[in-house]
């Protein structure tokens, strides 16, 4: 096994584990002129290596991969995009939308990608706030998505799997582009992540928060150039692009890539492949299906969790079905990745395992002084990891990131005399839906809009399937009624379905304490069971 395969998590030997990362990093790091650029991508040009495999058995090598980039490339600056722009990206997966992010690495351009379930109201906001140049979506949202670009004065550009403008323009173009110069500590990509005030906020991610990560995954996790990663997750969020994709690209390993989760999909082609990325609700649905047993992973290495807690059932009941134990992390937009149970030692049920070797994370109170082992607090994290802050917003990225480099996660968590964490609760009232993050504030904003509605109230109650989803309790004014099915249209006009509630309650009033404050904790009691 190669260098990285000596990387050893859960030995105990963590200076160890420090120095060996840090030396692979300064190896890959040596006299590059676009550090991102040069670890992620460069290296696979020439390669006739398989890169995708898509579900037609089609198959995309590595060196496809780069020259494709490069064309987009060269698309991406036909359209007026220069060094440093943004361009904000509303693509079903598909492979050109994966080499677009290499197109942006290797042209200086910032990728901000984003739900293919937002609404034009919703996308609006992100393509204003961020400043983005040109604005790429599918062709058949074309007639809204250019009054978007026109109104926030961007480029607008198409781009899905059967091709667009951008496509269209890519095609033309030379199959190399000569790769422009950045520093590891320019900016790479934003993502935007809700905030409890209802505005999303745009964490600023630098070329050394996407490399570090990776190369500590890929040696922790023991990725090689042998394996074949099933990936359905999205890639529009950080756990699809920054942490499988980016892991797959620094080993020069292969990709099954499917378009979203598929079950028939990932049971076919589960023969075929070494490890697989998912949200708890992947393995959920696999134990549901009676073809998913030992037999069909014998060939597997690594299956991992994360986005949401995976329930201790599932854990288990994964084992017993296909001697596999799965390995569960802990990460976020801002930081992608913090922790993880080891690839080899006591992966616990339960726990998101142990920091990062470049990690440092702890336990505290309000006031952000440590608490001791086994006491319960706000986790926060430092490591090259974590974000360079939030996008035009320096008081919220002041109140969220400490003049020390560590990051006030909202998460509250608890950390064992072993050093495994776990995470008990999230501030913010977050709720994660299968694996994607809703922000009640958002969804009670436009609640609250409607008519008849004096307030509302919206939680988190368990799911079998997507871990937990949205309920809406609404409370009417003086002598109204609500028209509940009214609402229900409003919120599907103005906010992604994964947001919308699942269920709505009215009732008189909502529980409050004696500052007046609604007691969240007494409704999910009430309507959690």
């Amino acid at each position: 096994m190669g260098g990285q395969g000596h990387f050893f998590f859960g030995s105990g030997d963590f200076h160890r584990q420090i120095a060996g990362i840090r030396c692979l990093k300064r190896l890959k790091g040596h006299a590059m002129n676009n550090p991102l650029y040069d670890t992620m991508f460069a290296p696979h040009a020439g390669k006739q290596t398989p890169f995708l495999h898509l579900p037609d058995g089609a198959i995309i090598t590595h060196d496809g991969f780069i020259r494709r980039a490069a064309q987009l490339a060269h698309a991406l600056t036909g359209y007026g995009v220069k060094v440093g722009d943004r361009i904000a990206v509303q693509v079903e997966k598909c492979p050109d939308m994966l080499a677009l992010y290499a197109a942006c690495a290797q042209a200086g351009v910032i990728f901000l990608p984003l739900n293919t379930a937002y609404t034009g109201a919703e996308l609006s906001y992100f393509v204003e706030d961020s400043g983005a140049k040109l604005l790429v979506g599918d062709p058949a949202r074309a007639a809204g998505l250019q009054d978007v670009a026109d109104a926030a004065g961007a480029v607008f550009a198409t781009l899905d799997a059967r091709g667009g403008s951008l496509s269209d323009a890519a095609d033309k173009s030379p199959e190399s582009f000569g790769t422009v110069a950045r520093s590891g500590d320019d900016l790479a990509a934003f993502l935007y992540t809700s905030g409890t005030t209802g505005r999303s906020k745009g964490a600023m991610l630098s070329q050394n928060n996407l490399i570090s990560n990776a190369q500590t995954l890929t040696g922790l996790w023991r990725f090689t150039a042998d394996d074949v990663l099933l990936h359905a997750l999205p890639i529009f969020h950080t756990h699809g692009l920054f942490v499988a994709t980016n892991v797959m690209l620094v080993t020069g390993g292969a990709m099954v890539f499917l378009p979203k989760l598929d079950v028939d999909q990932l049971i076919d082609w589960m023969p075929k492949a070494t490890a697989m990325m998912g949200v708890p609700t992947f393995y959920t649905r696999l134990l549901d299906d009676a073809r998913f047993d030992r037999a069909l992973t014998q060939g597997m290495r690594l299956f991992i969790s994360g986005s949401a807690p995976l329930l201790a059932d599932t854990h288990v009941a994964f084992e017993a079905r296909t001697g596999h134990r799965i390995l569960e992390r802990y990460g976020m937009t801002e930081t992608n990745m913090n922790t993880s149970n080891p690839y080899e030692g006591d992966r616990r049920a339960g726990t998101v395992g142990l920091p990062l070797p470049d990690v440092a994370l702890k336990v505290c109170d309000a006031d952000g002084v440590e608490l001791p082992r086994g006491e319960t607090g706000v986790v926060e994290v430092r490591g090259p990891n974590v974000f360079q802050g939030y996008w035009n917003m320096p008081e919220k990225t002041a109140e969220e990131l400490r003049a020390d480099g560590f990051f006030i996660t909202g998460d509250l968590g608890v950390q064992d005399a072993d050093g495994y964490v776990t995470i008990v609760g999230r501030g913010k009232d977050l709720i994660i839906s299968g694996g994607y993050n809703i922000y009640p504030k958002e969804l009670e904003l436009v609640l609250d809009e409607q008519s008849g509605v004096l307030e509302s109230a919206v939680i988190g109650v368990p799911h079998d399937d997507l871990g937990e989803v949205p309920l809406a309790v609404l409370v009417p004014l003086a002598g109204a009624q609500i028209d509940v099915e009214g609402v229900k249209a409003a919120v599907g006009n103005n906010l992604a379905r994964f947001k919308q509630p699942r269920r709505y309650e009215v009732r008189d009033s909502l529980p409050r304490n004696t500052m007046g404050k609604v007691q969240k904790a007494a409704l999910r009691a009430e309507y959690g069971a």
